[in-house]
C-alpha cells in the first residue's frame, strides 16, 4: 500500500488541500491520501473550530474522492502530551510495516523541517513530497530540498501542482465577513460553516 499522509489544523480544510493531494496521488500513484488533522502540535497553533467540527468538514470534503480518507490518529493524544510526527509515523509503520508512507508537505514546513523533533527519523520513515508555495517557484526550494535530501539522508520530491491562493486564515475571514465561501472550499463545507456559525466571531486583519 503506497499512503500518503497530508496533516494541518484543517481549520478549515479547503480547495487548496484538496488540489495539492490529488496532485500527490496522481503524480506519485499512491493507493490513497489520508487527511490527518493535528491534535496537540508543539507550537500550540490556536483552534478555531473543535476537532469534532474540523472533522466534519473534512470528511463533507472528500465525501466524493474515494481515494481520500479521513484520519483521526492524531486527534486524540494522552491528556497533555503534544503529537510529533516522527511518533505518529514510527506508530503507522509498526501497524503496517509494508505500507510506503509518503508524507506530504508545504513549502513553509520544508523551511522548518531541520528543528522538527527528530527529523532524522522521519526521513528514515517515509518519502516527503513538497509542495511549492508559489506555482513557478525557483531556485530557492530546490537548494532547500537539496539540503535537506543531503543533510538527512531524505528521500524527498517535489510535487508539480499548480497552487490555489487559498489560506485557512482567508477563509476564516470571509466567514467572519459573511462572505461567500464557495471559492474557497466544497459547497458541502461552506453550508457547515454557515449552518454552525463557525469563524463568526474570527479577528479579521
Amino acid at each position: 500500500m503506497r499512503t500518503g499522509i497530508l496533516g494541518g489544523t484543517f481549520d478549515p480544510v479547503h480547495s487548496g488541500h484538496l488540489r495539492i493531494a490529488r496532485a500527490a496521488y496522481e503524480q506519485f500513484a499512491l493507493d490513497r491520501v489520508l487527511f490527518m488533522p493535528s491534535g496537540n502540535p508543539p507550537h500550540k497553533q490556536r483552534r478555531w473550530s473543535s476537532d469534532r467540527e474540523r472533522a466534519a468538514m473534512i470528511r463533507l470534503a472528500i465525501k466524493d474522492t474515494p481515494f481520500f480518507v479521513f484520519s483521526d490518529f492524531e486527534m486524540h493524544p494522552e491528556k497533555g502530551a503534544y503529537t510529533y510526527t516522527y511518533q505518529t509515523l514510527e506508530k503507522m509503520k509498526a501497524a503496517d510495516p509494508g505500507d510506503d508512507i509518503f508524507f506530504i508537505i508545504g513549502e513553509d514546513s520544508l523551511r522548518d523541517f531541520p528543528i522538527w523533533r527528530h527529523p532524522e527519523r522521519i526521513a528514515a520513515l517515509c518519502t516527503l513530497l513538497v509542495a511549492p508555495r508559489e506555482t513557478a517557484a525557483g531556485e530557492a526550494i530546490s537548494e532547500k530540498i537539496r539540503q535537506v535530501r543531503e543533510t538527512f539522508s531524505a528521500d524527498i520530491e517535489r510535487i508539480d501542482v499548480e497552487m490555489l491562493p487559498i489560506s485557512s486564515h482567508e477563509v476564516r475571514e470571509a466567514a467572519a465577513e459573511g462572505t461567500s465561501l464557495e471559492s474557497f472550499l466544497p459547497e458541502a463545507v461552506a453550508a457547515y460553516i454557515r449552518s454552525n456559525h463557525l469563524y463568526v466571531n474570527h479577528e479579521i486583519s
